[in-house]
């Protein structure tokens, strides 16, 4: 096991990690366009760096300059990062999938000259944008395939090259020297679910305070632990994330294409990834269609196999105690056996632990990742806090329906409506250049306001809902939509839904189907169809939803239960603008996309 002696400023993340693991590999990575994974080791990324901080000096580059960076997760995108805080300059980062009127206010926002893109796609954009934005002087492409004008982008081995022939050497040690941490690191510009998007100002003290305590709350081992760089890096999740790895040692594996992941993770074994809840929903879905699917025996030896683990997982080490001996030895029997065929298929025979947030995690969906006797530490954070707030720890007391305890050097009290305010040293200094939002985002003593509310028990923190999604019926019931929507995701036939219930008499949905599940019920229940709309308006899938929703439900409160729903043919997404970057839901959009649909229901 590592412990963090001290935290690097991440100016000297790569040099001083180079003269600590030296030939150890420190990314594994696919290169534009190929299938074979490379590998690179923390000597030849140090010297990278140095050289791609030399052509950026050579740019013209100044000292807390932003930087846009629009790519999907790649080596050179990392590169990048690492070279402009060497150069004590900001990386504003994009969404892959930011529409063009997305980047261009970030642009203009934050007065960028210089945008690193990644394929033909974040170059098109770029490029269309480039006549409207004031100061946007050249494109940087990663891609060696994508087709560029010469006068208006360079790629970016050229681009490195131009450091290698002039090399800063005195200049890159001055800046380095002159590093501090008041100096920003980042802008991550929100996707905005409830508004514009604003920049989230983040500092190297943002960073080293959030290094230092998640270190404490986290222990990597560097020998074994190898890492799957998986959602955006432009996340602040899989940012914070990503450089607490490289900070503890540990291998990197960055996943370009975020659709291939499942087969990233069989051809990569890796021991640890962030994931959101919906990962795990999935995994959840897809093995308890297995079970379904399987023979009368193998349904009765996987169910008690996911008897036991929750028992010995769940109910036993999640609470501090020490199985009883006949259920830790029938728990290891499954364990190397169907638990292992089950981790072999999500390509997770060595996994350590897995760090989840961005959104509500149901209680049964932990719990069943806990049963197979994978480790998923739920947590809960934002942008503005650098990530982690608390999260499940491993070996400590946990209690599933919780996001866990609070990193070291935060300070938390709770205000209107339970609303979760904030100190201290990973907390944002602002938003950029929104000074009348700044006031009322901090209270007058310092608090930053979560918009979140929730409580602590036994020093656990619980969330109760997002204030500004908190919707209020016409009977005056409140409702929490995002923990019923958790409930009812979990079926294998629903894959999307967004709860509609704001100044309405009851609770509906508008669900996007699982169309793959969905076409095998209605093939085996002869069922006829010609495309999605037949199966949406099928009375008798209709009927068979609704009794599963019906079973999903009966936990909640009469006035919380989905009462009608509407079954959509197209799935929600970025493009229509229903979706955020970070695929979180736009309910405005979508209560404007789908009015006919909603104001049917409540005829």
């Amino acid at each position: 096991m590592t412990i963090m002696q001290t935290s690097y400023h991440l100016s000297e993340l790569a040099y001083q990690q180079a003269k600590k693991y030296g030939k150890k590999t420190c990314f594994t990575y696919q290169k534009w366009g190929q299938m074979e994974w490379d590998k690179i080791s923390w000597n030849e990324v140090a010297s990278r760096v140095k050289v791609l901080s030399y052509a950026m000096i050579n740019l013209g580059v100044n000292v807390q300059e932003n930087l846009g960076v629009f790519s999907q997760n790649s080596l050179e995108y990392i590169l990048t990062d690492m070279a402009a805080w060497g150069i004590r300059a900001v990386t504003v980062p994009f969404y892959a999938t930011s529409s063009e009127q997305q980047i261009h206010f970030m642009i203009d926002d934050a007065q960028i000259r210089y945008v690193f893109v990644g394929e033909q796609e974040q170059y098109d954009k770029t490029v269309a944008v480039m006549p409207l934005c004031q100061t946007l002087e050249k494109i940087i492409v990663f891609d060696k395939r994508v087709k560029i004008n010469p006068h208006l982008a360079v790629y970016f081995e050229d681009f490195v090259e131009q450091g290698k022939n002039c090399p800063k050497e005195s200049e890159l040690n001055d800046l380095l020297r002159q590093a501090c941490d008041e100096d920003i690191s980042n802008i991550l510009y929100t996707s905005g679910t409830t508004g514009d998007s604003k920049g989230v100002v983040l500092t190297h003290a943002n960073n080293r305070a959030a290094m230092i305590g998640n270190d404490q709350a986290l222990k990597f081992n560097d020998k074994k632990d190898r890492v799957m760089s998986f959602l955006p890096i432009t996340h602040i999740f899989e940012r914070g994330w990503m450089y607490l790895c490289l900070s503890e040692g540990c291998e990197v594996i960055i996943n370009t294409n975020p659709k291939r992941i499942q087969e990233a993770m069989r051809e990569q074994h890796p021991t640890c990834m962030s994931a959101v809840p919906r990962f795990w929903e999935k995994v959840y879905v897809g093995v308890q269609a297995k079970i379904e699917n399987s023979p009368k025996m193998q349904q009765k030896l996987m169910r008690d196999a996911l008897k036991v683990g929750h028992e010995h997982n769940v109910e036993y080490l999640l609470k501090g105690k020490r199985p009883p001996i006949a259920l830790h030895l029938k728990y290891k029997l499954y364990e190397k056996t169907l638990f292992a065929l089950v981790k072999k298929q999500l390509g997770l025979e060595n996994a350590n632990y897995f760090p989840t947030a961005g959104s509500f995690v149901s209680n049964e969906v932990a719990e069943f990742v806990h049963s197979l006797g994978i480790y998923m530490l739920v947590g809960y954070g934002l942008t503005e806090t650098y990530a982690t707030v608390s999260c499940w720890r491993q070996f400590e007391k946990t209690t599933v329906g919780s996001v866990g305890r609070l990193i070291p050097g935060l300070q938390i009290k709770f205000g209107e409506n339970d609303e979760i305010l904030l100190k201290g040293p990973t907390i944002t200094p602002g938003y950029y250049k929104r000074d009348e939002l700044n006031k009322q985002t901090f209270t007058e003593d310092g608090y930053f306001r979560t918009g979140d509310s929730g409580y602590m028990k036994d020093g656990e923190l619980f969330l109760k809902e997002r204030l500004k999604e908190l919707f209020k019926t016409s009977n005056g019931k409140y409702i929490a939509p995002q923990m019923i929507e958790s409930k009812l995701l979990v079926d294998k036939y629903i894959d999307q839904i967004s709860i509609i219930a704001d100044d309405r008499k009851f609770v509906s949905a508008l669900i996007v189907p699982s169309f793959d599940m969905l076409k095998k019920y209605a093939d085996d229940n002869n069922i006829p169809y010609m495309n999605n709309q037949d199966l949406c308006r099928n009375e008798k899938i209709r009927e068979m939803l609704y009794e599963r929703i019906d079973t999903l439900q009966q936990g909640l409160a009469s006035y919380e239960k989905v009462k009608k729903f509407v079954l959509l043919p197209e799935a929600f997404s970025i493009e229509k603008g229903e979706l955020t970057n970070t695929l979180k839901i736009k309910r405005r959009v979508l209560l404007n996309n789908y009015k006919e649909q909603i104001e049917a229901m409540y005829e």
